[in-house]
């Protein structure tokens, strides 16, 4: 009878780290969406704000937070689903491949090991175990000849979902005092530096970067967007 250890699924080691999973791409969507809603809407409402009146820019803040928030989701849903498919595709190609071709992919699949510092003996052994299972076969060519594991694709609608909400949030913020009855573009300035700020800085648990040094870029960044943006206004506003 087989004792409970053997059935327990935590390795009896420990190295010392762990790794997030970032296979999922909701972060890239969420962190884009945030930075693209962030900067976007806080370079409408100044363009307008520069040229126009206050209930101007309410409006045009409120059109640029529905309509960037539904193209980023639908961009990133079609980008991240045209990316599958052509995973899918290199699957079909690989397995039709290891199906017509076995002894070739073997051979192949030796010689990638053996490079790889392995012994001939020990590739050989390896590549046998491997193969005895057709997914995993496919799946380890796929990681050894483009860096791709089909196992580990993105969700198209967990990124779609993550970038339309974090751009909606991101645009939102400096629209906050418009939205409350302060036409400010100071104050909608002043919201939007603090979320490039705060979003910036939360980007850093992700990235392991200090967090000063990405909330500084995100606002440097996103400040030139603002003036250019503020700047065009002007010039549209003084022209007859």
């Amino acid at each position: 009878m087989a004792s409970s250890a053997a059935n327990d699924p935590k390795p009896d080691y420990d190295v010392g780290h762990t790794h997030p999973d970032i296979s999922g791409g909701w972060l890239r969507a969420a962190t884009f969406g945030a930075m693209d809603g962030l900067v976007s809407n806080t370079g409408l409402i100044a363009g307008v704000a520069a040229a126009s009146s206050p209930h101007a820019v309410t409006v045009s803040g409120i059109a640029g937070l529905l309509a960037g928030a539904f193209s980023m989701a639908l961009g990133e849903y079609t980008s991240v689903t045209t990316s599958n498919e052509q995973i899918e595709s290199e699957v079909y190609v690989e397995r039709r491949a290891l199906r017509t071709r076995p002894q070739a992919e073997r051979a192949e699949l030796v010689d990638t090991l053996v490079a790889m510092g392995m012994t001939k003996e020990t590739a050989q052994t390896a590549t046998d175990e491997i193969h005895r299972d057709e997914n995993r076969a496919v799946s380890f060519h796929l990681v050894r000849e483009i860096g791709l594991d089909p196992a580990e694709k993105p969700s198209a609608r967990l990124a779609a979902s993550a970038s339309f909400v974090m751009f909606a949030i991101g645009a939102v913020i400096p629209l906050i005092p418009y939205l409350l009855g302060y036409g400010s573009l100071t104050a909608g300035l002043a919201c939007g530096a603090a979320g490039l700020l705060i979003a910036g800085g939360l980007t850093a648990r992700f990235t392991r970067k200090p967090v000063w040094w990405a909330a500084s870029r995100q606002l440097l960044l996103g400040a030139a967007a603002v003036a250019a943006t503020y700047l065009v206004g002007l010039l549209i506003g003084a022209s007859p």
